[in-house]
C-alpha cells in the first residue's frame, strides 16, 4: 500500500518557451501594453500548435522508441497571456484522457523588466546589464535573474512535494502510466530553471543562449535514474545553447549515472573554487620521494636515487639531514 502511495518520478520534464509574441515583433508594444498582457501573433499560435504535435510525438514513445499508449501529461504554465496562449495551442495535440491536469504558476513567470518600458531608456539599461552581468543586474522597478532564481527554487520545492505526495498521478488507473511534465514559461526562466536543477554556476549561466520561440528543453530520466539533457538532445544542440565542454560532460555522465552518485570532476567537489590543490599534489610527491630515499638509505644505498625517473635536484638527501644535525 505504501508503494502505491509513493509518487512516481516523471519520465520527462519538458520546458517550453512561449510562441512568437507581439513584443517579439515590435518592442514598442512593451511601452503601451503590460508585459503580462502581451499576446501571441498568428505565427506564434501556429508555432504553439506545431510544438504540441512535436511534444506528443516525443512522449507517446518509450525510451527505446517503441509506441507507448500508456502515458499522461501534466502542465504548469506562467500566467502571462503569451504563455497561456501557447499552452492552448500545445493542448490541441492532446486528448482529454491523456491530460492529468493544468496548474497556473506565477513563480515561473517572465523576469520583471519594470512596468511600462521606455524604448530609449531600455537600450541604455540593457547596455549597462551587458557590462554589469546578466545574472546579477536588477532592472529598475524590476528583477534580476538572481531574483528569478529564488522564486524558481521555491517552485521546484513545491514541484517535488507534488511528486512525492502523488498529487500529479492520483488516479489509480494511471498507476503504471508514463508521467510527463510540460512547463510553459519564458526564456530567462527556462535558463534559470536548468541552472538551479543542474547546479550551474553564475558564470556558466552567462554562457547560455536564450531559447527560440516554442523551442523546448527536454530533461529525461537516464538509465540510472538521473535527469539529463543528452537522453533526448544531441551534443551539438547543447553546444548551440551555450553549454561549455564541462557542462556537456556532466550531462553525458548523468545519462547513465545511478541516482545519488557523486560526480568527482564536477564543480561541487571544490576543484573549481580553490587553486591550491596542485600545490598539495606537488607537496605529496616530494613527501613520497623523500620517504623513498629514506628507504634506500636504510638499505645501504647511501641516499642515492635508484629510480632514474625520480628527480633529486634541489632535494635534501638523508645524509644532508644527518650532516646538518652534527653541526
Amino acid at each position: 500500500m505504501a508503494e502505491e502511495r509513493k509518487g512516481r518520478r516523471p519520465t520527462r520534464i519538458i520546458l517550453v518557451r512561449h510562441g512568437e509574441s507581439e513584443g517579439n515583433v515590435d518592442s514598442n508594444t512593451y511601452c503601451r501594453v503590460a508585459d503580462s498582457k502581451i499576446r501571441l501573433t498568428e505565427a506564434g499560435i501556429t508555432q504553439a500548435k506545431k510544438c504540441g504535435d512535436e511534444i506528443r510525438a516525443l512522449i507517446e514513445k518509450d525510451s527505446s522508441g517503441r509506441e507507448n499508449p500508456d502515458w499522461r501529461v501534466y502542465f504548469y504554465v506562467s500566467p502571462y497571456q503569451r504563455t497561456l496562449g501557447t499552452l492552448k495551442g500545445i493542448g490541441r495535440a492532446f486528448a482529454k484522457q491523456h491530460i492529468l491536469g493544468v496548474r497556473e504558476e506565477p513563480r515561473i513567470r517572465e523576469q520583471d523588466f519594470g512596468n511600462f518600458q521606455q524604448r530609449e531608456r531600455m537600450k541604455v539599461v540593457k547596455d549597462i546589464r551587458s557590462r554589469f552581468g546578466r545574472f546579477f543586474y536588477r532592472f529598475p522597478e524590476g528583477e534580476s535573474a538572481a531574483d528569478v532564481f529564488d522564486r524558481v527554487t521555491s517552485f521546484l520545492e513545491s514541484l517535488w512535494r507534488d511528486i512525492d505526495m502523488n498529487r500529479l498521478n492520483r488516479d489509480i488507473t494511471y498507476k503504471s502510466a508514463d508521467l510527463n511534465l510540460v512547463i510553459v514559461s519564458h526564456g530567462v526562466t527556462m535558463r534559470v530553471f536548468l541552472m538551479r536543477w543542474f547546479k550551474w554556476t553564475t558564470e556558466q549561466f552567462e554562457l547560455l543562449n536564450n531559447p527560440q520561440n516554442c523551442e523546448v528543453r527536454v530533461m529525461q530520466l537516464g538509465q540510472g535514474g538521473e535527469y539529463s539533457l543528452l537522453v533526448h538532445h544531441t551534443r551539438e544542440e547543447l553546444v548551440q545553447w551555450g553549454l561549455s565542454p564541462e557542462m556537456i560532460a556532466d550531462q553525458e555522465w548523468r545519462k547513465t549515472a545511478i541516482k545519488g552518485q557523486w560526480y568527482d570532476p564536477w564543480l561541487w567537489t571544490a576543484t573549481s573554487f580553490f587553486d591550491h590543490f596542485e600545490e598539495e599534489k606537488d607537496d605529496d610527491k616530494c613527501s613520497k620521494n623523500s620517504k623513498s630515499i629514506t628507504h634506500t638509505l636504510v638499505n645501504g644505498n647511501n641516499g642515492a636515487c635508484h629510480d632514474s625517473s625520480t628527480t633529486c635536484e634541489n632535494m635534501e638527501t638523508p645524509l644532508d639531514l644527518i650532516d646538518a644535525d652534527t653541526h
